[in-house]
């Protein structure tokens, strides 16, 4: 079993390494910045624009999980736009072409997307048939369009012999310096960990651990194609998300942080505050009605597992 980590040197990647490597995978993660080897996991060079010796490694692997996407924690101003859509873009119709011309092509093609794509809602909670559509309340419309543009990229590849699954993924959870749960426990710690803007916005969420085994269980059903909505079965109001932070933590109290100071927050840390203030309410239909079980569907449990320290030192 071989699995192909596209853009895989980040968060995600990593734990995904983590995971199939453990279960006796090959993994090769797709890089700019490769590193030497260890045990079965390679790391192997790649642009993530043009065709190299890179596309040697998917004759006949198992799987593809492309995540490569520049990060969105930044401010959008033009030349961040541009990168922040031709990365995600250019990646998936390089790996199409890729696949397109194996002789073994890889079973099935897990390609990264977002739940930022559904509609701003304070209503039911979107599943996979929700609506697809920006809002100016949420200051979304950019984030809506790259997610429309990415899953357009992945849908026109030609791969008649590679199943093809859209990864429409909330905020991952975990323990890596790089993930958002290590800065939101830092902001409860210090008292900070109150509602943000008016707090009805939903938070939807999943579990690292819950991503990796998802994405085991992905691979592994061939009748699950098209967007899949990657997210615990139980969002909640930004309110009683960071309410639930505190009450893991032990912290009495957390100071509100209204949308002007998200603004002159996010200003000066060169980001944007739709990462915050955009009421995200999806549910995994799908994979529900598959028969996955979570782990973790619950974000207080959730939060007491991640309060661990990690078993691996990761």
């Amino acid at each position: 079993m071989k699995i192909i980590l596209a853009g895989g040197s980040g968060f995600l990647g990593r734990a995904l390494a983590r995971y199939f490597a453990a279960a006796g995978w090959e993994v090769v993660i797709l890089t700019r910045s490769p590193k030497p080897g260890h045990g079965t996991v390679r790391e192997v060079d790649w642009d993530a624009r043009t065709l190299a010796p890179w596309k040697e490694e998917l004759e006949g692997a198992t799987a593809i999980v492309n995540l490569t996407g520049r990060s969105v924690d930044c401010r959008y101003h033009a030349a961040n736009r541009k990168e922040i859509l031709e990365s995600r873009v250019d990646s998936t119709r390089v790996l199409g072409n890729a696949v397109a011309q194996c002789t073994r092509p890889p079973r099935v093609w897990l390609n990264a997307g977002t739940a930022t794509i559904y509609r701003h809602t304070f209503g039911k909670a979107w599943d996979e048939n929700g609506e697809i559509a920006g809002t100016p309340e949420a200051n979304d419309e950019f984030s809506v369009q790259v997610a429309q543009a990415w899953e357009a990229a992945l849908n026109e590849a030609q791969t008649p012999a590679t199943r093809k699954v859209i990864l429409r993924s909330a905020m991952v959870l975990g323990h890596a310096r790089n993930s958002v749960f290590p800065v939101l426990r830092r902001l409860v710690r210090l008292g900070l960990g109150g509602r943000m803007g008016d707090g009805r916005q939903f938070v939807s969420w999943i579990h690292v651990d819950d991503f990796c085994h998802a994405i085991e269980w992905l691979i592994n059903h061939d009748d699950l194609a098209g967007p899949v909505n990657l997210a615990a079965p139980n969002p909640l109001p930004n309110h009683e998300f960071m309410r639930t932070l505190r009450e893991a933590c032990h912290m009495p109290f957390g100071l509100p942080a209204p949308a002007s100071m998200l603004e002159v927050g996010a200003f000066f840390l060169r980001t944007e505050t739709e990462q915050i203030l955009k009421s995200r309410r999806v549910v995994p239909r799908r994979l529900l009605e598959s028969g996955f079980q979570f782990r973790h569907p619950y974000l207080r449990g959730a939060a007491d597992n991640l309060l661990q320290p990690p078993a691996n030192g990761s």
